[in-house]
């Protein structure tokens, strides 16, 4: 359903961003250490805090599927299953 779906977005998004976040980070690397080498090891954090971004869609998208309960066969008077998709918000 429309639950499984947020999970899926949470975690494509998320990981989309770190990657954009990391190739942004190492091309200010390269060019910081034609510059200033010595300064290369402190400008190492913005990598690693754009790699944790991928990290983070993962635990939502956990979080998100934690939340759904089982299907209720018959709910909205149709007589098929459904899935809380909803219970999230």
């Amino acid at each position: 359903g429309i639950g499984f779906m947020g999970c899926m977005a949470a975690v494509i998004l998320a990981n989309a961003g770190g990657a954009y976040g990391t190739a942004k980070a190492g091309q200010g690397i390269m060019a910081m250490g034609v510059r200033s080498p010595e300064l290369l090891m402190k400008n190492i954090i913005p990598v690693v805090m754009a790699g944790v971004l991928g990290i983070y869609g993962l635990i939502v998208a956990v979080i998100l599927n934690g939340k759904f309960t089982k299907p209720i066969t018959g709910s909205f008077g149709s007589g098929e299953p459904t899935y809380s998709q909803y219970n999230a918000f």
